[in-house]
């Protein structure tokens, strides 16, 4: 047994952890005593997020027939197994259409979190990831492996010197960002495919595949895309490319819409 900590630079909302770092945290955990299976990746891990993470409050983690679970106050806060299936990869954009993009993003408007550690647009640079998605249009011929028809939004990110791992061996010299850095990257840009602007949602579930973690200084592309609603619950998906197009790792979503005086959100003015 161990513990897992969501330090308060990783929020979400204001007083609990970001959905995607706390779940790449305890990813992370769930495949670090099994080296072998992730020489080359990691598997697919999915995480559900039994109720909001606490920040800098130790959780007991423990391992049972195959599920990862982290407690707080007696009551499980997230469990993760490895997932029977891969998320499907999100269709690419390329930088400069991502780039130009990010003056479209919905959250330079209005932010429901705006400290927030991935999307929050009042994190200074070097503190949170401000991946600052906005819209873009699908192009004609564009392979994905996705049928979907939803909206698609892109970003760009460059990892931080901050956010480098310090617990894996690579067969190279370039640092890397954590496991959990990686899972934050593809988190709130799946809530802005599936409109945050519209109704606040909390993430519930994310499974993600990591083929490779970013080098850090290097520039990225995080790309979102709704799939779908069914009553409170909303479907995304992204996908996190290199600078040459390579996939480094990509995710599915499952939001679950809530009451924003219930996790500190704020309402858009009138």
């Amino acid at each position: 047994m161990t513990d897992l900590i969501v330090p308060r630079r990783f929020c979400g909302p204001p007083d609990s952890g970001n959905g995607g770092w706390t779940a790449g945290a305890l990813a992370a955990l769930d495949v670090a005593d099994s080296p072998a299976d992730h020489a080359d990746r990691w598997p697919a891990i999915e995480v559900s997020l039994r109720r909001p993470p606490p920040l800098d409050t130790p959780m007991l983690v423990t391992a049972d027939d195959g599920v990862t679970t982290a407690w707080a106050d007696g009551e499980a806060v997230a469990t993760a197994r490895r997932a029977t299936a891969d998320p499907v990869t999100v269709e690419r954009v390329d930088p400069e259409r991502a780039a130009a993009a990010e003056a479209a993003y919905p959250g330079l408007r209005f932010h429901p979190f705006p400290t927030c550690f991935a999307c929050g647009t009042d994190r200074e640079p070097g503190d949170g990831l401000r991946i600052f998605p906005g819209a873009v249009a699908r192009e004609a011929g564009a392979g994905h492996e996705s049928d979907a028809t939803g909206d698609l939004v892109a970003a760009t990110w460059t990892p931080d010197g901050s956010l480098a791992e310090d617990w894996h061996a690579y067969g190279d010299d370039l640092r890397r960002a954590s496991l959990a850095a990686t899972w934050a990257a593809l988190d709130c840009i799946g809530g802005w495919a599936g409109d945050l602007t519209e109704r606040l949602m909390v993430l519930g579930r994310m499974t993600a595949r990591v083929d490779d973690l970013p080098v850090v200084g290097e520039p990225h592309v995080v790309v979102g895309e709704g799939r779908g609603q069914d009553g409170r619950k909303t479907f995304t998906a992204a996908t996190l490319y290199d600078a040459d197009g390579r996939v480094v790792a990509t995710a599915e979503h499952t939001w679950i819409a809530v009451d924003p005086a219930s996790f500190g959100g704020q309402r858009p003015t009138a």
